[in-house]
């Protein structure tokens, strides 16, 4: 009898504890359902920068109320760090977009439109310039060429003098750079080719001209899921060669050699060719 009182007690009172979450879960969590929106999920939202998912749920022991529970939700794509919050210009549609903009210099569409070109460009001068560091370097390092090092190869002296070299890379720079820029102001204004007419781009996005010259392989056509991996890759890539030349420059600068003799050189006596040594007084 004692037995029954006391587990009717306990049930009762479980219960009421269960009513009472669901009254106060309801009051915080989901405080206006008329327009979708929570208290809870916002909170945890601002908190975590992540989207929320909501469970529904029927309460156990012979509770007749349901309860919503907003769980953190894992965010649908990458961001540059965990819980962090992206800009709404930032949405995930631009290759290479992990969210990143802390000084909001996309936050005008102008702006980002001009900046998502810029990147490009200096991504691909980068790829190209750290290409021009390495591999000679570590060509001639190794006996199969001998050529300059690059650091002070505008000081050398080439078939001409640099007042004429300087001239036609200004004509063709500036030929090649006034095109990018008025398909950048106009996309697709210069898709015919000014010297074979037949011959035309093929590309639609601006930055990506395609066509015979620019993509011989076809890697540019396919599905937007297969593109959007691709020009993410060239990003990543082309972010990764603007450190690397900056770090060569500096490397050069500190050491007085390049990165290649630098790394064998450590190679050779890693205790002490670190980049300690650069720091200690000689």
């Amino acid at each position: 009898m004692i037995l029954s009182l006391v587990e009717s007690f306990f049930e009762i009172n479980l219960v009421l504890i269960i009513k009472l979450y669901v009254k106060i879960n309801h009051e915080i969590a989901c405080s206006s359902q008329k327009n979708g929106s929570l208290l809870g999920s916002t909170k945890a939202s601002f908190l975590s920068g992540r989207k929320l998912k909501v469970n529904s749920f029927t309460a156990p022991v012979g509770a007749r109320s349901s309860t919503t529970v907003c769980a953190v939700a894992e965010p649908d794509r990458p961001l540059w760090f965990p819980g962090s919050t992206p800009p709404p210009w930032l949405d995930g549609s631009l290759p290479g977009d992990f969210g990143f903009d802390p000084l909001g210099l996309g936050s005008d569409p102008e702006s980002l439109r001009w900046n998502v070109q810029a990147e490009l460009v200096h991504c691909r001068w980068a790829m190209l310039g750290a290409a021009g560091i390495f591999i000679p370097e570590f060509l001639t390092k190794i006996g199969i060429l001998n050529t300059p090092s690059w650091y002070t190869a505008g000081e050398l002296e080439y078939f001409t003098d640099t007042t004429t070299l300087f001239v036609v890379e200004l004509f063709f720079i500036g030929w090649a750079e006034g095109r990018r820029w008025a398909d950048i102001i106009k996309p697709g204004c210069v898709n015919t080719d000014p010297i074979f007419p037949n011959n035309k781009l093929t590309g639609t996005d601006v930055g990506y001209p395609g066509g015979l010259w620019f993509d011989p392989l076809g890697w540019g056509s396919g599905s937007p899921e297969k593109i959007k991996e691709l020009r993410t890759k060239e990003i990543k890539n082309g972010r990764l060669a603007m450190l690397a030349v900056m770090g060569a420059w500096f490397q050069h600068i500190y050491t007085g050699t390049g990165p290649i003799d630098n790394l064998f050189a450590h190679l050779a006596d890693p205790g002490h060719a670190t980049i300690f040594a650069a720091f200690t007084p000689k």
